[in-house]
């Protein structure tokens, strides 16, 4: 499984609703958390991954040995926003891009599990911040639509690499 990078076109495509459970999704779930520890991230939507499916997997951490936060979140959506702040943001679709990203301080989000158990939880600063991102790509949002235009600026000249890099195969 390898993260896909912009401007690949399936990141604008995001997921559909995920209608069967079981073991399958459980591989597929544990198949993405291990590409995003792979990938040194903290959050992984499976468009990301070029899989249109509203799947996302997370570990504030990052880190394999520390997996107590660890989620895999199902038909995510957001029930309710509260607090706006601002704080650093990067994307495994968007290697070594990092810039201020306005988003919401709390959260409650209603998901399912890989059982299709329905769950709903308030998260709160970065465990918010990180569901709300991987919520975008499930969206077809990207990181980038979320910058201010003095950041995207400033980001202009790695967004062009990538698209050469994109338009060569690479």
């Amino acid at each position: 499984m390898q993260v896909v990078h912009y401007p690949n076109p399936v990141l604008r495509g995001g997921g559909k609703p995920v209608e069967s459970f079981g073991k399958e999704l459980e591989t597929l779930a544990a198949d993405m958390l291990a590409t995003m520890y792979e990938s040194s991230g903290v959050g992984l939507a499976a468009p990301q991954v070029g899989l249109a499916m509203n799947l996302l997997v997370l570990n504030p951490t990052g880190e394999t040995t520390d997996r107590t936060d660890e989620l895999v979140l199902v038909n995510p959506r957001i029930l309710e926003r509260k607090k706006i702040e601002y704080g650093q943001e990067g994307c495994l679709s968007f290697p070594g891009i990092y810039a201020e990203v306005e988003r919401h301080k709390q959260i409650v989000v209603a998901y399912q599990d890989v059982t299709g158990k329905a769950i709903e939880r308030k998260l709160g600063d970065f465990l918010a911040r990180i569901v709300q991102h991987e919520l975008d790509h499930l969206n077809g949002v990207l990181f980038v639509d979320r910058l201010s235009p003095a950041d995207r600026l400033r980001v202009r000249t790695s967004l062009e690499r990538l698209e050469e890099r994109w338009r060569a195969g690479a």
